[in-house]
Order: C-alpha cells, then structure tokens, then sequence
C-alpha cells in the first residue's frame, strides 16, 4: 500500500513581543499541543546536516524491495505523544527503512514491534502495534523522540549532527512540562539526556553516571528522573541482551516512580 507524507500543522511562531491594549480582545497563548506541533514542522523542515539530508533522500529513492509500493517519508522525522506526557522515551535516531519509510518514530521495524508491544502492555499506548503513522497508535502520559531526527549511515551519527539537533529536544523539555521521567534507549540518548541537563545545572561529572540497563539517577529537585535501557535494535533483542521481561521491568519501575511521585 503506497503511504503519502504529509506536514504538520501548527501556528507560526513569532519573536517578537509588543505590548496589548487590555481593551482589545486577544487569543490565549499557544498550548503545549500547538506549540510542539509548530516545532515538528520545523524539524521537518531542517537541512542542518548535508550528510544525513543526502541520505534520508538516497534511501528513500532506492528503497528495500519489500517496500517499493511505499512512498518514502525521506525527510527528517517529527517526535510525538501526548501533550501531557510524564514519560518522555528518547531513542537513537529514525531507522533508514522504518522511520525514514513511514514518518513516524520506532514505525514500521522490528525495533518498533518490540517497542510498542510493551507500552501498550504497560498502558502507555492504546494499541501494541505499529504499521504506519495513519494506523490509529496513540501515546498515553508518553512522548517519543529521538536524539536526532534524521536516519544516519550505519545508524551512526557523527557528534556535530548530535549537536545540530539538540536544540530541537531542548525546546521537547521546556514544552512537555510534565514530564517526570525520561526513559534513554540505548548509552547515546543516555549521554546526549545528561549532557543537554548539565547546560541547565551543574551534575557531577558525566562519567559518574554510569550507563546500564535498568538504572536510574535522581538529577536534581524538580527535573525528571533518568532511566536507562538497552536499545530495542534487532542486535539487541534477536541475541538476547535485551527481552521482553527485560523492558517490561525497566517500564514498571517508570510506572511505580509516576505513581509515587508527586508532580511539580
């Protein structure tokens, strides 16, 4: 079946502030929602990293055989999730014939299948599978986003596209202002979590937290919690490293905090 992309809509974002006549009748400001779709447009939009833009575009031009019928997405790929969410999940980076293919993060590979089956089995989705952007997946008190939204060679991204698109999840944090926990999948969404942290605060030395499945850190009174876990790549659930039973716990423990926390 060939899948159609299309844009994100949202509200054009102004930087420039004047001041309101008290008598004249205006909109309220932006919602959350509004705002962190205006944002996904301009990820859509971004042509920061050369490499990576070449090929998003190269991959969806070839395409595998399996999915010559598709229309690629081909273009960098939007987080999304409830507006509201108190888990933020961050993952690696689009997969070249999954999110690169469908649009949508951890859509359309095996990585996703795993992923989404346990959400859903720990209520934070309403459906344990996910095909492509249009089949009715909805997150619940859950975001998805990733620490760069363009698939990368090898799934290997050099440190200055890290960098290009910090930005982006920095502005993630300030508008998903209930966010209490953040699950990283995988050591760089764990590195590129602290290190987009310690420019708000000082935290002890990057090294001193170490990276392994199933920890978690207390960062600092009123930001969320880091929770760590293996990424659900192929490499990693076909060989056993990370399971079923494995996410489940880590995803519980997230569950437990939310429930026994109070929130801001």
């Amino acid at each position: 079946m060939q899948r159609k992309a299309g844009a994100i809509k949202g509200p054009a974002v102004s930087g420039f502030e004047r001041k309101i006549d008290p008598a004249v009748q205006v909109p309220p400001p932006a919602a959350p929602a509004a705002e962190l779709a205006a944002l996904q447009q301009k990820v859509i939009a971004c042509a920061r990293c050369p490499r990576l833009v070449r090929y998003c575009r190269k991959v969806a031009r070839e395409k595998r055989r399996m999915y010559r019928d598709w229309e690629y997405w081909g273009r960098p790929v939007p987080s999304f999730g409830d507006p509201d969410a108190e888990l933020l999940i961050l993952g690696l980076a689009p997969a070249a014939h999954g999110a690169n293919r469908t649009g949508r993060m951890f859509t359309g590979d095996r990585s996703g299948e795993f992923l989404y089956r346990a959400l859903f089995e720990a209520g934070f989705a309403n459906q344990p599978t996910s095909r492509d952007r249009d089949d009715g997946l909805k997150l619940q008190r859950c975001y998805i986003t990733a620490a760069i939204r363009c698939a990368p060679p090898q799934n290997k991204p050099r440190p200055e596209e890290l960098r290009n698109c910090r930005p982006y999840l920095e502005k993630e944090l300030n508008l998903l202002k209930r966010v209490r926990a953040v699950l990283a999948l995988g050591r760089i969404a764990f590195d590129t979590t602290l290190r987009l942290i310690s420019r708000r605060i000082s935290l002890p030395p990057l090294s001193s937290f170490r990276f392994k499945h199933g920890a978690s850190y207390a960062l600092a009174d009123g930001l969320p919690r880091l929770f760590a876990s293996y990424h659900p790549s192929q490499q990693n659930t076909q060989t056993g490293r990370l399971t079923p039973e494995m996410m489940r716990e880590v995803l519980e423990d997230i569950r437990r905090f939310l429930a026994s926390s109070t929130p801001a």
